[in-house]
This record gives structure tokens, C-alpha cells and sequence, in this order.
């Protein structure tokens, strides 16, 4: 099948099962997160907390860690996340085991946390193209989406079973163990020899970053959906990740089966995109189609905070899962594909950093929000809002006439 061509290229093979079994344990993480934060304190607040103690420090670093990434091996500094990662994950298993484990610790591993991730993201976005031939581009990210998103069908039912049989100690040390094969994978990559970096001491940091900038405001297709999706990503990314769990406990009156049967639903949509676009060697018209598609995601987001029942709301989330992968598979290709490969790392890192900047702070207020006004509201205005600024982005011709 075309969807898979991508691996027959032994390099990308590694990289992709090392990455779907750590995207496995991921999914037990969250789920097993969720809970343990829900039982343990009851505030929505707490939630918004975590999160931005995960998001704010990977967003300071984003740019440094760009920088690495075009100068460094990058397979080696992944190796070194993934080791670093199962190192705090499986301590927080401990710790859980122990009864020892406070929102303290969870604040501690989740800054640790961020601070790996600015280096792990812009680093695989910009190996897997050194690793894999272009026309195979579309099968290959479509893959790590499909392996990211049946990880996330799987996974949550899985992290509810040994949160249940278990506790979530034991959840949590299944996902340290998870980023220890993931590495063992990413050892035959390091020895890989791929396209001529910027060696280190060659240049600056700075002329090193401001190339990178000068990349993304030279075209407009990149600036502007860079600044609009910092703010999408408010708009989605608060309800989803704060919000859900209370809206499945206090709106649906249901239990942590049914929160994970919600993002199972959310991922099987996110797969049967992938699978769609995956066939594809190329991606037509890919400015109306991602925009599109975020238009698309608003309207189910909006959805799930609005009266309806438990099957729209499952039909929602499935709806919201392929429109979610259609503008992401559409949008890493067209990075791939566009941005010169020796500033790939640099311009993701920036991407990164733009899309993600204000989540930390959506995170706070769709917590404070869900406090006060309900889980449903905040669903209901996060869809509206990000259904206007996709609408917005499709304004401009260089997003429009984007093929």
C-alpha cells in the first residue's frame, strides 16, 4: 500500500516503531495524569497548572533548541531526550508507589519535561526528511501521525485498565519504560551520516536565529498561520486538555472509562486523516484544505459543550480527530518540503514557539474558566473562536492560493 511505502527505508522504520511504542506509553501518561490530578485536588485549576508548568519552559527553549538541531546530530540529541524522559517518568512511578508523589513532583518532572521537548520536536520534524526520500514524505508523517494517533485509540483505554487494576503508579511506569525501547531504537540512527549541519562554532547563535526568522517572515504563508494558530491553539487546546475531564464527570456524569473512550474517538478520526492523505504523494490546494479543515474542527469543538447526545458527542470528537490531522499532516509536509533542510530545525523551533506561546496562558484561563463558568461554555466559545480565526486566515490570497 502507498500508505506505507515510507517503510521501506530501514532508517525511518527504527525512528517510526521507536516513536509508536513511546506515543503508547504517552497516552497512558496523560490518562493516568488526568486522574491522579482529579482525585487528588478536584480543581480544574490544578490541571491548567501542570500544563503550563509543561509548556513554558519548552517554550523558552524552543529557539535554542533549534539551533542545536541544525548544528548537532540529530538522532543523538533524541537518544538523549528519550533517556532523560523515561529517567523522570519512571521516578514519578516511584514516587506514586511510595505514596510520596505531590503536585510538587509533578510540577518538577513537568518542567523537566518541557525543557526535552524544546530540542525532541524540531528535531524529529527536521530527521525525518534527512532520512527519507521526498516523494515518500506524505507516507512517512502520515504514519507518525497514524502511530501517535492508534498509540492514542489504544493507549488511554490501556492507562485506564492500570490506573484501574494498578493505580497510576504503575500507568506511569509503563510509560518510563516505553522511552527506553524508544531509544534503544534511535541507537543505529546516531551513526547515520546526513546532510552537511552547520557544524558547531561555524557562527553565531544569534546570525544562527535571525536566519531562521528572516525564513519565516519571508513568506507569508508561514508568518501568518504561525500567528493565527497561536491563538487557535488557545482556542482548542484549553478545552480539550483542561476541560474534558470535567466535562465528562461533571456535564456527562460519567467516569474515566468514558474520558477515555473519548480520546480513543478523537484519535481514530485523527487516523482515518492520516490514512486519507497518507495514499497521497502529494497534497493539492493544501492552503484551502487546512484552513478548511480548521474551520472544521472549531464547529465539533463548539459541539461538545452544546446539549446534545452522548452519541453526537462521540460523532464530534471522532469529526474534530480528521480535521485536526488533515491541517497537521498538510502543514509538517509543506515545512518539509518548502524550507530548506539546513534551516529546518531553526524554522520549526519557531513554529513551535509562535503556535505555542499563549497556550500556557489558555491553559490558566480555560482552568479559572472551567471553575467558573462550567466545562460546556468553554467548549462552546473555544469552538466559535477558532472557527473565526480560521475564517480570517482564508482572507488572505497567500493562504488561499497556498498549492
Amino acid at each position: 500500500m502507498a500508505l506505507f511505502r515510507a517503510l521501506q527505508h530501514r532508517p525511518f522504520a527504527l525512528l517510526w516503531s521507536g516513536q509508536t511504542i513511546s506515543s503508547l506509553g504517552d497516552s497512558v501518561y496523560r490518562i493516568a495524569l488526568a486522574w491522579w490530578v482529579l482525585e487528588e485536588t478536584g480543581s480544574a485549576t490544578a490541571m491548567g497548572v501542570v500544563l503550563i508548568f509543561i509548556f513554558a519552559p519548552m517554550l523558552l527553549f524552543f529557539l535554542l533548541g533549534g539551533v542545536a538541531v541544525d548544528r548537532f546530530p540529530r538522532a543523538r540529541l533524541m537518544l538523549v531526550s528519550d533517556f532523560l524522559r523515561g529517567v523522570v517518568v519512571g521516578a514519578i512511578g516511584l514516587l506514586v508507589m511510595a505514596d510520596a508523589l505531590d503536585l510538587g513532583h509533578i510540577y518538577l518532572a513537568s518542567i523537566v519535561f518541557g525543557l526535552v521537548d524544546a530540542v525532541f520536536q524540531p528535531a524529529y520534524t527536521a530527521l525525518v526528511p534527512e532520512i527519507t526520500p521526498r516523494e515518500s514524505l506524505p507516507s512517512a508523517n502520515s504514519l507518525t501521525t497514524l502511530s501517535h494517533q492508534l498509540a492514542g485509540i489504544g493507549g488511554p483505554a490501556l492507562g485506564a485498565t492500570l490506573v484501574g487494576a494498578g493505580g497510576t503508579g504503575v500507568a506511569f511506569a509503563a510509560d518510563g519504560l516505553s522511552f527506553f525501547i524508544s531509544g534503544a531504537c534511535l541507537l543505529p540512527l546516531t551513526g547515520l551520516s546526513v546532510a552537511n549541519l552547520s557544524g558547531p562554532g561555524r557562527r553565531g547563535v544569534l546570525k544562527d536565529l535571525r536566519e531562521g526568522f528572516d525564513t519565516v517572515f519571508g513568506s507569508a504563508w508561514l508568518w501568518i498561520t504561525i500567528a493565527l494558530f497561536a491563538l487557535v491553539n488557545v482556542t482548542q487546546g484549553g478545552p480539550f486538555h483542561v476541560a474534558l475531564p470535567f466535562l465528562v464527570k461533571d456535564h456527562l456524569k460519567a467516569d474515566v472509562g468514558t474520558l477515555g473512550l473519548l480520546y480513543s474517538t478523537f484519535s481514530l478520526g485523527f487516523v482515518l486523516g492520516a490514512v486519507w492523505l497518507g495514499r497521497l504523494t502529494r497534497i493539492p490546494r493544501r492552503g484551502l484544505l487546512a484552513y478548511s479543515s480548521t474551520v472544521t474542527s472549531g464547529l465539533m469543538t463548539l459541539a461538545l459543550g452544546l446539549p446534545i447526545p452522548i452519541l453526537g458527542i462521540f460523532l464530534a470528537a471522532f469529526v474534530r480527530g480528521v480535521a485536526y490531522s488533515a491541517f497537521g499532516l498538510i502543514w509538517t509536509n509543506t515545512l518539509q518540503e518548502l524550507v530548506p533542510r539546513e534551516r529546518l530545525g531553526r524554522v520549526s523551533s519557531i513554529d513551535y514557539l509562535g503556535s505555542f506561546v499563549l497556550l500556557p496562558i489558555g491553559y490558566g484561563i480555560a482552568g479559572v474558566a472551567t471553575d467558573v463558568a462550567g466545562p460546556a461554555l468553554v467548549f462552546v466559545i473555544g469552538g466559535a473562536l477558532t472557527v473565526g480565526l480560521a475564517l480570517l486566515g482564508l482572507a488572505h490570497p497567500s493562504i488561499r492560493n497556498l498549492d
